[in-house]
Parts: C-alpha cells; structure tokens; sequence
C-alpha cells in the first residue's frame, strides 16, 4: 500500500486522541485493505499511543480491540526496542526487526515498516505500522546455525580422534564439543553390561555443563535400561522430569561391542522430544558412528602396538641384522639370517669398514662420529635407503664400551607405507569434510542476509547439496573403516538380480535427467537368482550407475547389460565418457585414488566409491573387471555367482 503525500507540507502534526475518519479515512478500499489484509497493520498516534489495529494484529498480540486502543507503545514494543518517533518523522518509511510483547507475556519476532500517513491537505495525521510475524524464519535460521555449529564441532571430532593417539582425553573433548554445540545439558557414553548386574551400566566418560552438576547420569538411564538394550538400531528417544533434563537420547555405538557388554552415546537435553530440532537427532546418529570407528581403531592400534612390542621382544633377542664395531667403522662381528636382504657371507664383512660396503654417507649418519672418536651415547637413525636395495631401514647404535658399539639394523618398509597411508588418509578426509562445511557456512550467512526468491532458492539447493555431500562423504569413510576392520558382514542369499537393478537405476534415475542422460538396461525376460545381498549390491550398482552418469557428457546414454552364463552372471556397465589413463587402470580401487584426468577436469569425489564396490564383490565372492578407452568410454563389469539349482 503506498501512502500518499504533499511536498512541501509544514504544519505541525495532529494528534488525534481517538482514531476517526482523520486515521482511517473515508475510503472503502482502504478500509477493506484494512480489514482483511494478512499484514498485521497498526495506527499509532504521534504521542505513540496505540489508535487502532485490524484483526490480524489483535490475533497477533491475544489483545481485544479495547484493551489494545490507547495502550503506550513502549508497553508492546521491547523497551530497547521502542519506535523512535524523531526516527520516523525523518527517515518517513523505515523497515526494521522488532520484538513484541503479547498479552500473555511471550515475545514474537516481528519485521516492522513504519511510514507517516497524511490527510487530503499534507497534513501528518499518525503513524501507520505494518507488522510480519517472522517466528519462522528465525526458526529457521536457528536450526541452520544449530546445524553449523554440530556439524563443524563433528568435523573437528573426526579429525581430532583420527589424529589423537590418548583416545579418552580426545573423546571427553568431543563429549563437551558436541554436547555444547547440540544444546544438550548432558553428554556421556556408558557401557551396559547385562551380566555383571546390578551394576551394569559404567560410566566410560561424561560431559554436564553447569546447571546438570549433580545429575546421577547411571541414575537418570537406568528406567530405560531394558528399552536401550532392546533398541539395536537407531534412537532411543525418552521424555523424563528430571531438572534440568527433559529429554533423553540414546544410541548405539557400533563397532565396540564385546561379547557381554555394549557401548552407547547419550544426550541429556533440556526440552521434551518433541521440541528437538532435526540436526540434534542427526548429531547423536553420526557422532555415534565417527566415535564408534575412533573406538574401533583405537582397539586395532593398541592390538597393533601390542603386537609390535612383543615382535619387538623377539627381535631384540634375535635381531635381523647385528653388527659389532669399532669407532672407525671396522666390523668386527656380523650376524644375520640367510634370508635377509642386507644378508652377505661372514667372510665377506669381517674386518671391512662400514664405508666400504655402504656408502660412506649412510655410513657417517648411521655412525654419528664425534669429535673424540667415541661411543658417548645412542644414536637412531630412523629411515635410510640403500643404493642396492628398494627397502626403508632404520639404525639403532648402542655403545658397549668408549670404543665399540652394537649396530641394529632393522627393515622398516611395512611401517613407513603405513605411516604414510595414515598420513594420507588423515589429510584427505579432514580436507573432504571441511570443504562442504565452507560453503554451508557461506550459504546460511547468505541465506541470513535476504534476497530475492530466486536467490533463496538457489542458497537452500546449495546448502542442501553440500550437506548431503558431507554426509555421504562421511557415511563412505565409515563403511571403508568397517571394510578395512573386517566388520562389515554381508547375508549371501539368492536375490532377484533384475528388480535389485531396477531399483538401483530408479535411485540415480533423477541425477541422469538434469543432464539428459538416459540409463537403459538390458536383461533377460525371466527373473534371474544371484547369490549376494540386496542392500550391499545396490550400493555397488547405485555406485556404479552413478558414476558412469557423473562421466557421461549430456544427452548420451548408460548402458546396464546383464548376460548370463552357466555359473555366473554379469552386470556390465558402460558409458560414453572420457575414460581412463592406461597407467591408473591398476591403481583403480585403491583407497583414495583418483584418476589424473579426473583430477584435471576438477570433477568432483572422495577416492573411495570404487575402493568400497570392489571391496563388497569380492566379499560376496564376485568379481570386478574394468575396461576403458580415452575419449570412448568406461565399461565396469560385475560377475556374480548364481545357485546351483538354478
């Protein structure tokens, strides 16, 4: 509604005590405007007294039209919120956020345009107000913010606990993390065993911020003890009344399970379930699962290490390679098995330097010379090369007396190509995950800003699609954890091979049209049985599918053939797309690799898909087979065994 004035008016304003004609005017179109417009519209008079509201705006503050008329504006408006009135006779329209005050006490956020309303003659009358009542929106923008918030404290969790080496000092910080970030006034993981009753649930470690100092965190789950257990899959979701605690959260942490004994994460929140915002149920599901898989590596690592040391024991009794010297570098005694790789014939060593059958600078690094010419103290050398060898060693030099020495040397290849891996693995996944989260951010901080619907539009499709990126991403490096633990079981049944298909194309089907691409498949007419898992071969075909879609340039067409023969069938996938390098076709599957093409065209992915598809075939007892061609197209084929008595 634009309101209308005279340039040039400078009589001081009316301020009618009772709204009247000079407030609402004559005209029935206003009127009507008036009456039955969805804004919220208020007449205030200059002294900012309250002169009339339509209906909408009583709704709004629970006020009957008399209690509302006559009422001071500071009395609704917050008090550092009240209208300006020098404010408005300036700026003459103004568009702000304001909170009001209902009758009953509670607030609403509210946008507020504010403008002086004049008579025929240019005369300013009042001041009309029109209200929008945005709860909404702010509900909005504080769940995305909520959201923000879990899902960087996640990130930041994930990296801390692949990188931590004293796991529980890492896990108490992740509890306080993400129990501040969800909101939560509690955040625990407790073990239950069911048969070390009656104490069978412990306290691994908690967090309570201030006000939940003294909750009894065993005492508060222990009614719902028999509901937790039984809930294998999922969250348990619980009201209670206990202060400040309204609500409880309960899940399961997959991976570390002993035989008698289960481990689960837990959040205490202050408001009743049905008061839960979507990402705080999330945050439980997926925190559980990325302290799960610390858990679970952690119980490998230590495993591991155990098992170093004891070899440790045994190689220290009977080491690889001994040498015995003098501070010269002569050798003076020798012993190593036949079968080591730095092995050569007593005869061959005995009496020689150091430098004379390695090269002198290995030979002064193992050595460590000093000025006085001798052994002082030990001396490690944590990875050399030798010119005759591909292996990594290690030197330890431990001096026997001032001028003699024991030389250990020990092959160190399998630890270095660990170490590396895990550097790598640490590196890429903390990148893939702080990726999306960048542009979330930046997309929600738009989103706050305004705009037009399109570019709402647009902020929301981006923001969506960077968090189902995350979350994909984070589902992939799981299932690759339980892949690598060897705790990802699949069911081998005889399943419909043709509908498991179908499916899987119906679920990329809606990728494949936003760049034209049609997926036809090719099958025999009968239904035909194959030996596998329905759920796991239809994240392998869906994997495939995908990518042979994500490949494709617009408007060409996937391929899905399935042939069969005697004992088997064969799922072939192929599209027209830019192929692979010879040189990365062996490298295909590994962990994280992606092709130098791929690379180049900035094509985006994780390095994991096919690594995860490969892994899942040949737990299924399958096989899979690639063939490509530069610029003609990829075909990934799947060989599956059928039933006997099919």
């Amino acid at each position: 509604m634009d309101d209308e004035s005279v340039s040039g008016a400078d009589q001081s304003p009316a301020v009618p005590s009772q709204p009247g004609p000079a407030v609402l005017g004559d005209d029935f179109h206003y009127r009507a405007l008036f009456e039955h417009s969805d804004d919220c519209i208020f007449i205030i008079s200059f002294d900012l007294h309250y002169m009339a509201a339509n209906p909408q705006a009583l709704n709004l503050l629970g006020y009957a039209e008399n209690e509302l008329i006559g009422k001071p504006v500071s009395e609704v408006v917050s008090l550092d919120e009240t209208l300006n009135q020098e404010a408005v006779m300036n700026d003459g329209s103004v568009l702000l956020e304001r909170i009001l005050r209902r009758k009953d006490g509670s607030d609403v956020p509210v946008e507020i345009s504010t403008s002086i309303v004049y008579d025929e003659t240019g005369r300013p009358v009042c001041i009309q107000s029109i209200a929008r009542d945005i709860s909404r929106r702010k509900e909005a923008e504080l769940a995305i913010q909520r959201h923000n918030q879990i899902m960087l404290s996640i990130s930041d969790a994930t990296t801390h606990l692949l990188q931590s080496t004293k796991l529980e000092h890492k896990i108490a910080e992740v509890l306080e993390s993400l129990g501040q970030a969800a909101g939560a006034v509690a955040c625990f993981i407790v073990k239950i065993d069911p048969a070390a009753a009656p104490k069978s649930i412990q306290i691994q470690s908690e967090w309570q911020n201030n006000k939940a100092s003294q909750l009894d965190i065993v005492q508060v789950i222990t009614p719902f003890e028999k509901a937790i257990l039984e809930q294998e899959t999922g969250i348990l979701a619980r009201n209670m009344d206990i202060h400040p605690a309204q609500s409880a959260a309960v899940v399961q942490i997959i991976g570390n399970i002993t035989t008698t004994s289960r481990s689960f994460l837990g959040l205490l929140y202050p408001e009743k379930v049905q008061a839960w915002l979507p990402v705080q149920q999330e945050a439980v599901q997926i925190a559980a699962n990325i302290i799960g898989a610390a858990l679970q590596r952690h119980q490998h690592e230590e495993t591991i290490l155990v098992s170093e040391a004891r070899n440790r024991s045994i190689i220290d009794a009977l080491p690889d390679l001994i040498i015995r010297m003098d501070t010269n570098g002569k050798i003076l005694d020798y012993s190593a098995r036949p079968d080591h790789p730095l092995y050569r014939p007593q005869a061959d060593v005995a009496g020689k330097l150091l430098s004379e059958i390695w090269p002198e600078e290995i030979a002064r690094k193992i050595m460590n010379w000093n000025e006085q010419g001798t052994f002082t103290e030990p001396h490690h050398l944590k990875e050399f090369k030798l010119p005759f060898s591909t292996q990594v060693y290690e030197s330890r030099l431990s001096p026997i007396a001032a001028h003699e020495a024991l030389l250990v040397v020990r092959d160190i290849t399998e630890q270095a190509m660990l170490n590396q891996m895990k550097s790598d693995f640490i590196n890429r996944a903390s990148h893939e995950l702080r990726t999306p989260l960048t542009t979330v951010i930046l997309m929600s901080n738009l989103i706050q800003e305004g705009g037009t619907p399109e570019e709402l539009r647009e902020y929301w499709s981006v923001l969506t699609s960077e968090l189902n990126r995350q979350k994909i991403l984070i589902e992939r490096l799981l299932i690759a954890g339980r892949l690598e633990s060897g705790t990802m079981k699949v069911e081998i049944a005889p399943i419909d091979l043709i509908s498991t298909l179908e499916e899987s194309i119906s679920a990329v089907k809606p990728i494949a049209n936003k760049k034209n691409i049609a997926i036809r498949l090719q099958t025999p007419e009968r239904p035909i049985l194959v030996l596998g898992d329905k759920s796991a071969l239809q994240q392998v075909f869906i994997n495939l599918i995908n990518n042979a879609t994500k490949f494709s340039p617009e408007g060409t067409s996937v391929d899905v053939t399935l042939t069969l023969s005697q004992k088997c069938a064969q799922v072939a996938i192929s599209d027209h797309g830019m192929g692979i390098p010879p040189e990365d076709l062996p490298h295909l599957c590994e962990r994280f690799f992606r092709g130098r093409n791929v690379t180049i065209a900035e094509i985006p992915g994780s390095g994991i898909g096919l690594y995860i598809v490969k892994s899942i075939v040949e737990e299924l007892g399958g096989k899979l087979n690639v063939e490509s061609a530069l610029q003609k197209g990829t075909t990934i084929s799947v060989e599956l065994n059928r039933p006997i008595s099919q």
